[in-house]
């Protein structure tokens, strides 16, 4: 099984860029974030930075992360940056597959940047692999005198010997830099105190063992540390857990779980926080990856969302399809202002369209049953191209025909990017973009729904109910 790639909490620098030289705005509206959607740069292009995080430099957060050839193995670690996290312009290929012998053939994952003022530079560290299997587990570490500039490689180790997988970086507020990675096949999370140069490990600070945890990110909220973490379940999604501790050396509180049963079909990759004239907020970033869904990589879609605070020392994290991020103003809200959450309700029996058992994985049963304000009936109505998805509120996935099957099958939620999960409405039928077949309500009951050849009959229309 593959190992899921980590996250990071890195520090913004102090460099200043020119936001009148870049062409893009100082400032920042308010953007509204569709979450379980593949991201695109300011000229159409797909953003790939899975496993990524962001560094804030200047006006601009530059977001860096996984860019995979179609085999999986690496491409680049692509950088792109933006100035309100939603429009973004691709910057530069960071570090390359040519770069450096070692990296032709591999695998490279979870890359986080993080800046020496000491030095002036730019360190980049990651997990690298040798692309044919996970028995390598070392981290790699190259450099840069400009944020996206071409990083100078390194090479690849193991820190003080020990194993390491998942990874991130941290920064901290008196200048002292952390590797915290996943260690002894996940059993264990090492913290790492880094050189005066970021470039190596001064000595490990403590071992946070036996949790079997791994994507691991580190925030710093008042005199408090997080350590936000998975669980090791290859690319399935499944439930996140945070720790605490007042010293990064320890002690560390148990793991806490937060948020829902599989954190909204995510992976933790990153914590950004977001500071502006109405205070700091907390972004949680999560891959929603593609293999879990029968797709590569690169067609891996993006989570993000709050975190909230209930004390000094306790998080938690609610879904939603949609965040908006006032950047400039520090804040991020659940939903958009604009949005109306809908019931997809059958024309013959009365019931509504449901996640059957409040289910939040992949391919569960949609059924039809008594209308109700309930996240497992609510969706958003999205807009892709010149069809529409139906997007859960309880599991953040997409209503989808089961199979590409044009006289019908059964009626799942799925992956949002997934072409089965698109429809368009043909009067009061809602037809599958795929596969032609239309939503149907079999008979008066309680029971599961299924797409069938479109013949005109009334339980094949449907409404949205508010």
């Amino acid at each position: 099984m593959k190992q899921r790639r980590n996250l990071l909490i890195a520090a913004g620098a102090t460099l200043a860029i020119s936001a009148t030289l870049s062409g893009l705005p100082a400032s920042a509206a308010p953007q509204v974030i569709n979450n379980g959607s593949i991201f695109t740069t300011t000229t159409g292009a797909e953003l790939q930075a899975h496993g990524g995080g962001i560094i804030k430099v200047g006006n601009f957060y530059y977001f860096m992360g996984e860019n995979r050839k179609d085999d999986g193995h690496f491409n680049a670690v692509s950088m792109y940056r933006s100035s309100d996290l939603k429009n973004w312009e691709f910057r530069n290929d960071i570090l390359r597959s040519t770069t450096a012998a070692e990296l032709n053939v591999s695998n490279v994952e979870r890359p986080k940047v993080i800046f020496n003022s000491s030095t002036g530079e730019y360190v980049l560290w990651a997990h690298w692999e040798n692309g044919a299997d996970y028995s390598q587990a070392r981290v790699l570490v190259a450099t840069s005198n400009t944020v996206d500039g071409n990083y100078t490689y390194h090479g690849s180790f193991r820190p003080l010997g020990f194993d390491s997988r998942d990874m991130t970086v941290f920064k901290d507020a008196d200048g002292s830099a952390y590797l915290i990675s996943a260690s002894k096949v996940n059993l264990d999370l090492h913290i790492y105190l880094l050189n005066s140069s970021y470039t190596g490990i001064a000595s490990l600070v403590h071992n946070i063992a036996g949790y079997h945890r791994e994507a691991p990110a580190v925030i710093k909220r008042g005199s408090t540390y997080f350590m936000v973490t998975s669980g090791a379940t290859g690319w399935t999604p499944n439930q996140a857990a945070y720790l605490t501790a007042t010293n990064m050396a320890g002690p560390w509180s148990a793991p806490v779980n937060f948020g829902n049963g599989n954190t909204y079909n995510s992976q933790s990759t990153f914590v950004l926080p977001i500071q502006g004239t109405a205070g700091t907020s907390y972004l949680y970033l999560g891959d929603r990856w593609g293999p879990a869904q029968d797709q590569r990589v690169n067609q891996s879609q993006y989570v993000w969302l709050p975190l909230t605070f209930p004390t000094a020392t306790s998080l938690a994290m609610n879904g939603r399809s949609q965040i908006t991020i006032d950047a400039a103003a520090g804040t991020i809200s659940l939903g958009a202002s604009a949005t109306t959450l809908y019931k997809i309700r059958s024309a013959t029996s009365g019931y509504c369209v449901n996640v059957a058992n409040e289910l939040l994985a992949y391919t569960r049963s949609v059924m039809q049953y008594d209308c109700a304000n309930v996240p497992n009936e609510q969706v958003e109505v999205r807009t892709a191209g010149s069809n529409i998805q139906f997007v859960f509120q309880q599991s953040g996935l997409c209503l989808a025909q089961n199979d590409t099957a044009a006289s019908g099958g059964p009626v799942v939620q799925h992956g949002c990017t997934q072409p089965k999960a698109q429809w368009f409405w043909s009067g009061a039928r809602l037809v599958n973009r795929l596969t032609g077949a239309c939503l149907m309500s079999p008979n008066n009951t309680r029971t599961a729904l299924v797409t069938a050849t479109c013949d005109g009959g009334a339980d094949q229309n449907w409404s949205l109910l508010p």
